[in-house]
């Protein structure tokens, strides 16, 4: 998938989902940093919200479709802030930068608490097919980066996933822990991350 393809992938689901439904969606994503799984009823969300109860039932089928859909809500939203002002011209490191960079700051943003607080790997998603396509498509320029990077010799030889925990998750990791004021991180400090997290996946 190409950049231009890409943002209208991203635009078309965007704009295909109703003002009610995101303001839902929002809305369950506000409460479960709050309250977790457990504590979360359709009733909760419906009030948050501010739409009626049955509303929810017009865009989700039950309560674990609507965690499906906040999972692919966030993904997509993740997808476009990590992939932000990226070219497929860009030496190598530099992309790399930039992506860890933008993680950095969406996991600063004070509206995306699952992801700021390290809970959205604990939503539940669909398991099949389909599922694994989206995120294929929606994370393509993050594995073309370690794809070009393995074939030009310059990134170790492992699986594209264990790639991005070992280089771009710690910038979500330290973002949560500096936004919640255990490790404050200053610039030069970034910058240092940045280096150590490309150091660990590049061949010695």
């Amino acid at each position: 998938m190409n950049e231009h393809s890409f943002i209208i992938f991203i635009y078309i689901y965007m704009t295909s989902m109703s003002d009610k439904k995101i303001r839902i969606l929002k809305a369950t994503e506000k409460l479960l940093a709050m309250y977790g799984f457990h504590g979360l009823s359709m009733q909760m969300v419906a009030k948050e919200a501010g739409v009626a109860a049955g509303t929810i039932y017009r865009y989700f089928e039950d309560k674990d479709d609507l965690l499906h859909q906040l999972y692919d809500h966030i993904l997509t939203h993740v997808a476009s802030q990590v992939t932000q002002n990226l070219s497929d011209d860009m030496p190598l490191k530099e992309r790399f930068r930039t992506m860890w960079l933008n993680i950095w700051n969406m996991a600063n943003q004070e509206d995306a608490p699952l992801i700021n607080r390290g809970q959205f790997e604990n939503l539940p998603r669909r398991n099949g097919q389909e599922q694994h396509q989206l995120e294929k498509k929606l994370f393509a320029k993050v594995n073309q980066l370690f794809d070009e990077g393995k074939t030009s010799g310059q990134f170790k030889q492992l699986d594209n996933e264990i790639l991005s925990v070992l280089s771009l998750e710690p910038g979500a990791c330290l973002a949560r822990k500096h936004i919640n004021g255990v490790f404050k991180v200053d610039d030069a400090s970034r910058e240092a991350a940045i280096e150590a997290s490309w150091d660990a996946i590049t061949q010695h």
